[in-house]
């Protein structure tokens, strides 16, 4: 496993960028991101974007240029969200060129479909307040947001904390493929035993979404944003109508690598076709590791009961938080029952977490 996983999980691995250098054209970019959550207080939001001239990106798809072409997409990502779903306006039916070409071209460039997803608004959305201190809730701050509520904030922040510790889990992983290889059932549940502390851990920041997000201001302000674009036609690209998921956590990559590492079988529904479909929304280098975790040999026949199952049952836990989160923060607004990335998911989350327990040794 490549040495940035095992050191910042599913994090970049050099801090994001916070903005463009210095006398760059780009730079402007910047001005409109800060200005964002104030320019939607208006209803004329929608004129002014469509008057923006963006510039376009330039640069080659350099390691070196990759941090700023992260920010470019998170800025016009959130721009076109906004746009579409302005809150208090009907969902817009067409992306202007202005906005739309500039971002077809970057999100070709970073081989992700054109829309904010949980990369642009969790991964590469974050600054350490202390360069030297964790990255961890306290001592991190987004770069973009849609709305003047720190309730956003925290929302992203929580998710950027967990990936955070994400790292540690990769790095069990890591440790049980290597013991795997050797037949080392010593080493392989010394590995599970870290893996489990590391995701109990996760849980625990994850329990603490409501302490700076109320559930209202949630539902009614800034969740609208993240949502899927229905029927959208991406002027200047293509005249077809698309449909894009939107924003949310389906799209982070540290269940699905648990669920790869731990072969779960879960019955095919509605549900476990979208989880499948929101690979497409993560990082390419995302991708490639859940293939090669999905590779690794089955751990359970070298696993001890304690440890493996302690494994399990986080896992169900962390899904059973946010089922909790999901009926609090979602289920009782709800009038379309579709989550922000599209799918009825209410029905199916239940089956997710018995069948994570079903799989503990008796």
């Amino acid at each position: 496993m490549q040495r940035q996983f095992l050191e910042r999980g599913f994090l970049p691995p050099a801090e994001p960028c916070d903005h463009f250098p210095p006398g760059s054209e780009l730079a402007v970019l910047d001005r409109w991101g800060h200005d964002l959550p104030s320019l939607l207080l208006d209803s004329g939001f929608r004129q002014f974007a469509r008057e923006l001239r963006i510039p376009p990106w330039s640069g080659e798809a350099t390691l070196e240029n990759l941090p700023y072409m992260r920010l470019y997409y998170v800025r016009l990502g959130f721009l076109a969200s906004a746009y579409v779903n302005q809150v208090g306006e009907p969902p817009a039916t067409s992306l202007p060129a202005n906005i739309a070409v500039p971002l077809v071209d970057i999100c070709r460039r970073l081989d992700r479909p054109p829309i904010l997803s949980y990369d642009g608004y969790a991964l590469y959305n974050w600054r350490r307040f202390r360069p030297d201190g964790p990255i961890a809730l306290g001592n991190i701050d987004t770069l973009q947001n849609f709305v003047h509520l720190y309730d956003e904030h925290w929302f992203i922040l929580v998710h950027v904390e967990i990936e955070a510790l994400g790292a540690e889990i990769l790095s069990g992983i890591d440790q049980a493929a290597t013991a795997l290889m050797a037949d080392d059932a010593v080493g392989c549940n010394q590995a599970l035993s870290r893996i489990a502390a590391a995701l109990w851990r996760q849980v625990a920041v994850l329990r603490r979404i409501p302490q700076r997000m109320d559930p209202a201001l949630y539902y009614r302000t800034f969740r609208p944003y993240i949502r899927f674009f229905e029927n959208v036609v991406y002027e200047g690209v293509d005249q077809q109508q698309f449909d894009f998921r939107g924003e949310t956590g389906a799209q982070s990559s540290i269940v699905p690598a648990l669920a790869a590492f731990l072969k779960i079988p879960h019955a095919p529904t509605q549900l476990t076709d979208h989880l499948a479909d929101m690979r497409q929304f993560m990082p390419r280098e995302h991708r490639a590791l859940l293939a090669e975790i999905a590779s690794l040999p089955p751990v359970r026949p070298l696993a001890e009961r304690e440890p493996y199952n302690d494994l399990l049952e986080a896992l169900a836990t962390f899904r059973e938080v946010h089922f909790q989160w999901a009926i609090r923060y979602i289920q009782q607004y709800v009038s379309d029952p579709r989550g922000t990335g599209g799918t009825p998911f209410m029905r199916w989350l239940s089956q997710l977490i018995d069948e994570t327990r079903a799989q503990q040794i008796a």
